[in-house]
């Protein structure tokens, strides 16, 4: 099939990391996936919540979309008096990710808080909250390590995340808008750099998928990571 922006189905939408974007949090980046566009912020507090252990630290995160980051405009969810049930699924997986790849021991009781918000979003929007939020992270640790803060590096991976789907019957890697929408089946992904999975999410959109599709779909997310994982290295190193 031919798709709407007219890539290969085992193609990324152009990824691009602008880190530093702002001068204020500890970390941070504008992450564009496409026409999906995230600003993360990674915010360091010296206390922890009342559940973590003595002497351990904390990552969290939250998500919000701009009312205009879609096609129509969103009440925010303090006009509502409540975080919407999407909004608190997303910022749970987001939190989750990013903590598979850091040593609570080693950065203390710290808590880092990713704040994710959606700027413009057309399709893909937590899996490029996941992937800013780690370089939003490691830009705040590399802060703390700088100023003495932390002694040792607490992050022990990294993590990128990315979708995929089957619309039309074929396997799509990175769906925007218009093909998440009308995707049979539904796949976000989260690994690791050293490969293991995280987390995934796959749904039924429009049938039930067999579990060799499945795995065709992890197989096409994870190609799509390791490319991922090749841009923040570089940004982070830049």
């Amino acid at each position: 099939m031919s798709r709407i922006d007219g890539r290969e189905n085992c193609q990324l939408r152009p990824i691009e990391i602008l880190p530093g974007i702002n001068k204020f949090a500890e970390g941070s980046c504008l992450i564009r996936c496409g026409n999906t566009h995230v600003l993360c912020c990674a915010s360091v507090e010296d206390r922890t919540p009342p559940h973590v252990p003595e002497g351990t630290g904390w990552v969290t995160a939250e998500y919000s979309m701009l009312p205009r980051a879609n096609r129509e405009r969103s009440k925010r969810d303090v006009a509502k008096l409540k975080l919407s049930p999407r909004s608190a699924e997303i910022q749970r997986l987001v939190g989750r990710s990013l903590r598979a790849c850091v040593d609570m021991e080693k950065l203390g009781e710290h808590t880092i808080t990713i704040d994710c918000d959606v700027l413009q979003g057309d399709g893909g929007t937590r899996t490029a909250s996941v992937t800013g939020g780690y370089v939003a992270l490691c830009l705040a640790v590399k802060k703390l390590m700088a100023d003495g803060v932390l002694v040792e590096n607490p992050l022990i991976d990294s993590v990128a995340a990315v979708s995929a789907g089957i619309v039309n019957d074929e396997l799509l890697l990175d769906l925007c808008y218009e093909e998440d929408s009308s995707a049979q089946v539904d796949l976000n992904c989260v690994m690791t750099g050293a490969g293991g999975l995280v987390e995934l999410q796959g749904t039924g959109e429009g049938r039930a998928f067999t579990i060799a599709e499945q795995r065709a779909l992890v197989d096409l997310c994870a190609k799509g990571i390791g490319e991922i994982q090749a841009i923040q290295k570089r940004v982070l190193e830049g």
